[in-house]
Protein backbone atom coordinates (compact mmCIF):
# COMPACT_ATOMS: atom_id res chain seq x y z
CA UNK A 1 0.00 0.00 0.00
CA UNK A 2 1.40 3.39 -0.99
CA UNK A 3 1.07 6.09 1.70
CA UNK A 4 1.32 9.69 0.50
CA UNK A 5 3.78 12.10 2.10
CA UNK A 6 0.93 14.37 3.24
CA UNK A 7 -0.74 11.42 5.00
CA UNK A 8 2.53 10.49 6.75
CA UNK A 9 2.87 14.07 7.95
CA UNK A 10 -0.70 13.97 9.23
CA UNK A 11 0.00 10.77 11.21
CA UNK A 12 3.14 12.33 12.67
CA UNK A 13 1.20 15.43 13.68
CA UNK A 14 -1.51 13.39 15.38
CA UNK A 15 1.10 11.38 17.25
CA UNK A 16 2.77 14.53 18.56
CA UNK A 17 -0.53 16.09 19.56
CA UNK A 18 -1.46 12.87 21.30
CA UNK A 19 1.56 13.22 23.57
CA UNK A 20 -0.10 16.29 25.07
CA UNK A 21 -3.33 14.54 25.96
CA UNK A 22 -2.33 13.53 29.55
CA UNK A 23 -2.20 17.24 30.41
CA UNK A 24 -5.90 17.47 29.68
CA UNK A 25 -6.71 14.75 32.19
CA UNK A 26 -7.05 16.63 35.49
CA UNK A 27 -6.54 14.64 38.72
CA UNK A 28 -9.06 14.86 41.53
CA UNK A 29 -8.23 16.79 44.72
CA UNK A 30 -5.12 15.31 46.25
CA UNK A 31 -3.60 16.22 49.60
CA UNK A 32 -0.42 14.38 48.65
CA UNK A 33 1.75 15.37 45.75
CA UNK A 34 2.49 11.69 45.18
CA UNK A 35 -1.12 11.21 44.08
CA UNK A 36 -0.69 13.63 41.17
CA UNK A 37 -0.34 11.87 37.83
CA UNK A 38 3.41 11.94 37.28
CA UNK A 39 3.03 10.81 33.67
CA UNK A 40 2.31 14.45 32.82
CA UNK A 41 5.74 15.59 34.03
CA UNK A 42 8.53 15.78 31.46
CA UNK A 43 11.77 14.33 32.76
CA UNK A 44 14.63 16.85 32.76
CA UNK A 45 17.29 16.35 30.13
CA UNK A 46 14.97 14.59 27.67
CA UNK A 47 14.48 16.51 24.45
CA UNK A 48 10.88 17.13 23.35
CA UNK A 49 9.63 15.16 20.35
CA UNK A 50 10.25 16.74 16.95
CA UNK A 51 7.48 18.91 15.58
CA UNK A 52 6.73 18.31 11.90
CA UNK A 53 6.51 21.10 9.38
CA UNK A 54 2.98 22.53 9.22
CA UNK A 55 0.70 21.19 6.51
CA UNK A 56 -0.29 23.54 3.70
CA UNK A 57 -2.61 26.18 5.14
CA UNK A 58 -1.80 25.19 8.73
CA UNK A 59 -0.50 28.02 10.96
CA UNK A 60 2.61 27.33 13.04
CA UNK A 61 1.81 27.96 16.76
CA UNK A 62 3.58 30.87 18.46
CA UNK A 63 6.14 29.44 20.93
CA UNK A 64 7.74 32.73 21.94
CA UNK A 65 7.94 33.22 25.72
CA UNK A 66 5.28 35.34 27.41
CA UNK A 67 6.70 37.67 30.06
CA UNK A 68 3.39 38.75 31.60
CA UNK A 69 3.49 39.16 35.40
CA UNK A 70 -0.16 38.83 36.40
CA UNK A 71 -0.07 38.34 40.21
CA UNK A 72 2.15 39.51 43.08
CA UNK A 73 2.05 38.66 46.80
CA UNK A 74 4.18 39.76 49.74
CA UNK A 75 4.09 36.77 52.11
CA UNK A 76 4.16 36.68 55.92
CA UNK A 77 7.95 36.36 55.88
CA UNK A 78 8.40 39.45 53.73
CA UNK A 79 9.33 37.58 50.54
CA UNK A 80 7.64 38.22 47.22
CA UNK A 81 5.77 35.61 45.17
CA UNK A 82 5.57 36.28 41.46
CA UNK A 83 2.86 34.77 39.30
CA UNK A 84 3.67 34.89 35.62
CA UNK A 85 2.56 33.27 32.39
CA UNK A 86 5.64 31.06 32.66
CA UNK A 87 5.01 29.78 36.19
CA UNK A 88 5.50 30.70 39.84
CA UNK A 89 8.60 32.08 41.57
CA UNK A 90 9.68 33.55 44.91
CA UNK A 91 12.28 36.31 45.33
CA UNK A 92 13.89 38.28 48.13
CA UNK A 93 12.45 41.79 47.53
CA UNK A 94 15.39 43.43 49.30
CA UNK A 95 17.98 42.08 46.88
CA UNK A 96 15.90 40.75 43.99
CA UNK A 97 17.55 37.34 44.37
CA UNK A 98 15.47 34.41 43.13
CA UNK A 99 14.76 32.07 46.04
CA UNK A 100 12.77 29.46 44.15
CA UNK A 101 11.02 28.63 40.93
CA UNK A 102 8.10 26.35 41.75
CA UNK A 103 6.94 23.89 39.05
CA UNK A 104 3.15 24.09 38.81
CA UNK A 105 0.76 22.04 36.64
CA UNK A 106 -0.50 25.09 34.74
CA UNK A 107 1.97 27.88 34.04
CA UNK A 108 -0.54 30.72 33.60
CA UNK A 109 -1.00 32.24 37.07
CA UNK A 110 -4.00 34.50 37.71
CA UNK A 111 -4.05 35.08 41.51
CA UNK A 112 -2.01 34.34 44.66
CA UNK A 113 -2.95 34.44 48.36
CA UNK A 114 -1.49 33.13 51.63
CA UNK A 115 -3.64 31.55 54.32
CA UNK A 116 -3.27 32.09 58.07
CA UNK A 117 -0.85 29.20 58.58
CA UNK A 118 1.37 30.23 55.68
CA UNK A 119 0.28 28.00 52.80
CA UNK A 120 0.36 29.64 49.38
CA UNK A 121 -2.71 29.26 47.19
CA UNK A 122 -2.33 29.85 43.48
CA UNK A 123 -5.12 30.40 41.00
CA UNK A 124 -4.46 29.43 37.40
CA UNK A 125 -6.43 29.17 34.19
CA UNK A 126 -6.89 25.47 34.89
CA UNK A 127 -7.64 25.30 38.59
CA UNK A 128 -6.50 25.91 42.15
CA UNK A 129 -3.10 24.85 43.52
CA UNK A 130 -1.66 24.74 47.06
CA UNK A 131 2.08 25.29 47.57
CA UNK A 132 4.19 24.57 50.65
CA UNK A 133 6.36 27.72 50.99
CA UNK A 134 9.09 25.86 52.89
CA UNK A 135 9.48 22.90 50.56
CA UNK A 136 8.70 25.06 47.52
CA UNK A 137 6.50 22.43 45.94
CA UNK A 138 2.88 21.76 45.07
CA UNK A 139 1.14 19.74 47.79
CA UNK A 140 -2.40 19.71 46.40
CA UNK A 141 -4.53 20.77 43.49
CA UNK A 142 -8.26 21.01 43.01
CA UNK A 143 -10.14 21.00 39.72
CA UNK A 144 -13.63 20.37 41.16
CA UNK A 145 -14.65 24.02 40.87
CA UNK A 146 -17.72 25.36 39.04
CA UNK A 147 -15.18 26.46 36.44
CA UNK A 148 -11.46 25.75 36.35
CA UNK A 149 -10.49 29.31 35.44
CA UNK A 150 -9.65 31.07 38.72
CA UNK A 151 -9.97 34.87 38.60
CA UNK A 152 -9.52 35.96 42.23
CA UNK A 153 -8.61 34.66 45.71
CA UNK A 154 -9.19 35.94 49.27
CA UNK A 155 -8.80 34.70 52.86
CA UNK A 156 -11.61 35.89 55.16
CA UNK A 157 -11.39 36.66 58.90
CA UNK A 158 -12.11 33.05 59.84
CA UNK A 159 -9.25 31.84 57.66
CA UNK A 160 -11.44 30.34 54.94
CA UNK A 161 -10.48 30.64 51.29
CA UNK A 162 -12.80 32.28 48.77
CA UNK A 163 -12.18 31.42 45.15
CA UNK A 164 -13.64 33.56 42.37
CA UNK A 165 -14.14 31.78 39.06
CA UNK A 166 -15.82 32.69 35.80
CA UNK A 167 -18.88 30.76 37.03
CA UNK A 168 -19.27 32.11 40.53
CA UNK A 169 -17.76 31.79 44.00
CA UNK A 170 -16.40 28.80 45.91
CA UNK A 171 -15.71 28.60 49.66
CA UNK A 172 -12.84 26.25 50.54
CA UNK A 173 -11.54 25.02 53.89
CA UNK A 174 -7.75 25.44 53.58
CA UNK A 175 -7.01 22.87 56.29
CA UNK A 176 -8.93 20.01 54.70
CA UNK A 177 -8.78 21.25 51.13
CA UNK A 178 -12.53 20.66 50.88
CA UNK A 179 -15.16 22.71 49.09
CA UNK A 180 -17.67 23.90 51.68
CA UNK A 181 -20.16 25.69 49.45
CA UNK A 182 -20.57 27.38 46.09
CA UNK A 183 -22.42 30.53 45.04
CA UNK A 184 -23.08 30.42 41.32
CA UNK A 185 -26.06 32.76 40.97
CA UNK A 186 -23.99 35.93 41.09
CA UNK A 187 -25.33 38.84 39.06
CA UNK A 188 -22.65 39.18 36.43
CA UNK A 189 -21.58 35.54 36.96
CA UNK A 190 -17.78 35.93 36.94
CA UNK A 191 -16.17 36.79 40.31
CA UNK A 192 -13.42 38.94 38.82
CA UNK A 193 -12.33 40.68 42.06
CA UNK A 194 -12.65 40.16 45.84
CA UNK A 195 -12.21 42.44 48.86
CA UNK A 196 -13.08 42.11 52.54
CA UNK A 197 -15.24 44.90 53.97
CA UNK A 198 -14.74 46.53 57.36
CA UNK A 199 -17.67 44.45 58.67
CA UNK A 200 -16.03 41.19 57.60
CA UNK A 201 -18.34 40.55 54.67
CA UNK A 202 -17.18 39.98 51.13
CA UNK A 203 -17.38 42.43 48.25
CA UNK A 204 -17.35 40.72 44.87
CA UNK A 205 -16.66 42.46 41.59
CA UNK A 206 -18.44 40.92 38.60
CA UNK A 207 -18.98 41.68 34.94
CA UNK A 208 -22.13 43.62 35.86
CA UNK A 209 -21.14 45.50 39.01
CA UNK A 210 -20.68 44.85 42.73
CA UNK A 211 -22.21 42.26 45.03
CA UNK A 212 -21.96 42.02 48.83
CA UNK A 213 -21.87 38.46 50.21
CA UNK A 214 -22.38 37.25 53.78
CA UNK A 215 -19.21 35.24 54.51
CA UNK A 216 -20.94 33.12 57.17
CA UNK A 217 -23.97 32.11 55.08
CA UNK A 218 -22.61 32.55 51.54
CA UNK A 219 -25.72 34.58 50.66
CA UNK A 220 -26.03 37.80 48.70
CA UNK A 221 -26.74 40.78 50.97
CA UNK A 222 -26.69 43.64 48.51
CA UNK A 223 -26.07 44.48 44.88
CA UNK A 224 -24.81 47.67 43.22
CA UNK A 225 -25.63 47.01 39.57
CA UNK A 226 -25.26 50.42 37.92
CA UNK A 227 -21.50 50.79 38.05
CA UNK A 228 -20.01 53.35 35.64
CA UNK A 229 -17.72 51.37 33.40
CA UNK A 230 -19.75 48.18 33.92
CA UNK A 231 -17.38 45.39 34.91
CA UNK A 232 -15.29 45.53 38.09
CA UNK A 233 -11.70 44.44 37.47
CA UNK A 234 -10.12 45.04 40.90
CA UNK A 235 -11.20 45.93 44.46
CA UNK A 236 -9.52 47.31 47.58
CA UNK A 237 -10.82 48.59 50.93
CA UNK A 238 -9.29 51.53 52.76
CA UNK A 239 -8.77 52.04 56.50
CA UNK A 240 -12.07 53.92 56.80
CA UNK A 241 -14.15 51.13 55.31
CA UNK A 242 -14.66 52.63 51.85
CA UNK A 243 -14.46 50.18 48.96
CA UNK A 244 -12.58 51.21 45.82
CA UNK A 245 -13.50 49.63 42.49
CA UNK A 246 -11.40 49.64 39.33
CA UNK A 247 -13.33 49.41 36.07
CA UNK A 248 -12.65 49.70 32.32
CA UNK A 249 -13.97 53.28 32.64
CA UNK A 250 -12.04 54.56 35.66
CA UNK A 251 -11.95 54.42 39.47
CA UNK A 252 -14.93 54.53 41.84
CA UNK A 253 -15.27 54.99 45.60
CA UNK A 254 -18.13 52.93 47.06
CA UNK A 255 -19.91 53.77 50.32
CA UNK A 256 -20.70 50.28 51.70
CA UNK A 257 -23.04 51.60 54.41
CA UNK A 258 -25.34 53.23 51.87
CA UNK A 259 -24.68 50.66 49.19
CA UNK A 260 -23.99 53.13 46.40
CA UNK A 261 -21.25 54.84 44.43
CA UNK A 262 -19.93 57.80 46.41
CA UNK A 263 -17.82 59.34 43.66
CA UNK A 264 -15.91 58.75 40.47
CA UNK A 265 -12.32 60.03 40.36
CA UNK A 266 -12.45 62.74 37.71
CA UNK A 267 -8.82 62.56 36.58
CA UNK A 268 -9.08 58.85 35.83
CA UNK A 269 -12.35 58.78 33.93
CA UNK A 270 -12.10 56.88 30.69
CA UNK A 271 -8.98 54.97 31.74
CA UNK A 272 -8.92 51.17 31.89
CA UNK A 273 -7.84 50.34 35.47
CA UNK A 274 -6.55 46.78 35.93
CA UNK A 275 -5.35 46.70 39.55
CA UNK A 276 -5.41 48.84 42.72
CA UNK A 277 -3.57 48.54 46.04
CA UNK A 278 -3.06 50.77 49.11
CA UNK A 279 0.42 51.15 50.59
CA UNK A 280 1.16 51.59 54.30
CA UNK A 281 1.20 55.39 53.91
CA UNK A 282 -2.36 55.40 52.64
CA UNK A 283 -1.58 56.20 49.02
CA UNK A 284 -3.51 54.27 46.38
CA UNK A 285 -1.54 52.77 43.50
CA UNK A 286 -3.37 52.13 40.26
CA UNK A 287 -2.21 50.00 37.37
CA UNK A 288 -3.86 50.77 34.06
CA UNK A 289 -3.30 50.03 30.39
CA UNK A 290 -1.68 53.48 30.22
CA UNK A 291 0.78 53.11 33.08
CA UNK A 292 1.10 53.25 36.86
CA UNK A 293 -0.41 56.12 38.90
CA UNK A 294 -0.29 57.20 42.54
CA UNK A 295 -3.47 58.71 43.98
CA UNK A 296 -4.38 60.66 47.09
CA UNK A 297 -7.65 58.91 47.97
CA UNK A 298 -8.87 61.71 50.22
CA UNK A 299 -9.14 64.39 47.54
CA UNK A 300 -8.91 62.25 44.40
CA UNK A 301 -5.73 63.98 43.19
CA UNK A 302 -3.35 62.03 40.98
CA UNK A 303 0.06 62.61 42.59
CA UNK A 304 2.13 61.28 39.73
CA UNK A 305 2.75 58.66 37.08
CA UNK A 306 5.70 56.25 37.11
CA UNK A 307 7.69 56.01 33.90
CA UNK A 308 10.30 53.57 32.65
CA UNK A 309 8.29 50.37 33.21
CA UNK A 310 8.76 47.35 30.93
CA UNK A 311 5.27 48.08 29.57
CA UNK A 312 2.55 50.67 30.21
CA UNK A 313 0.04 47.83 30.59
CA UNK A 314 0.22 47.28 34.37
CA UNK A 315 -1.40 44.06 35.62
CA UNK A 316 -0.35 43.74 39.30
CA UNK A 317 1.22 45.81 42.09
CA UNK A 318 2.69 44.88 45.48
CA UNK A 319 3.49 47.83 47.77
CA UNK A 320 5.85 47.76 50.76
CA UNK A 321 7.86 44.68 49.81
CA UNK A 322 11.53 45.26 50.57
CA UNK A 323 10.85 49.00 50.91
CA UNK A 324 9.87 49.01 47.26
CA UNK A 325 6.79 48.95 45.10
CA UNK A 326 6.80 45.94 42.80
CA UNK A 327 5.00 46.19 39.48
CA UNK A 328 3.90 43.41 37.14
CA UNK A 329 3.32 44.37 33.53
CA UNK A 330 2.51 42.64 30.25
CA UNK A 331 6.23 42.67 29.42
CA UNK A 332 7.77 41.79 32.77
CA UNK A 333 8.55 42.77 36.35
CA UNK A 334 9.87 46.06 37.70
CA UNK A 335 10.37 47.73 41.06
CA UNK A 336 9.93 51.36 42.07
CA UNK A 337 12.02 53.15 44.68
CA UNK A 338 9.77 54.90 47.18
CA UNK A 339 12.39 57.59 47.72
CA UNK A 340 12.84 58.88 44.16
CA UNK A 341 9.92 57.03 42.45
CA UNK A 342 12.18 55.75 39.69
CA UNK A 343 11.57 52.29 38.27
CA UNK A 344 14.11 49.57 37.53
CA UNK A 345 13.41 46.27 35.71
CA UNK A 346 14.06 42.88 37.23
CA UNK A 347 15.95 41.37 34.32
CA UNK A 348 15.14 37.74 35.22
CA UNK A 349 11.42 38.38 34.68
CA UNK A 350 11.52 40.93 31.87
CA UNK A 351 11.51 40.57 28.11
CA UNK A 352 14.98 41.24 26.65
Amino acid sequence: MVVSLAFKQLLTTLAVVGLGLPFLTQPAWSTDIAAIDRTTITEPGIAPPPVPDPLPGEQQPDRSPDFRVSALLRDLGGNLWIGTWQGLAQIDPNTGRILARVPIPNLITTAIVQDKVGRIWVGTQEGLIRVDPRRKEVTAQNISLPANRVLSLLIDRRGYLWVGTDRGLVLVSPDQGLIMTTLQNLPGVSATALSLGIDGHLWVGTLEGLVKVDTAKAKILNQIPEIPGGAVQALSSDRFGMVWAATPGGLLEIDPRRGRVKRSVTQLRGRVINTIRFDRRGSLWLGSNEGLFRLNPYNGAVLGQIGGLPSNNVLAVAPDAGNKLWVGTSEGLSWVSLSDFRSRPHLAFTAP
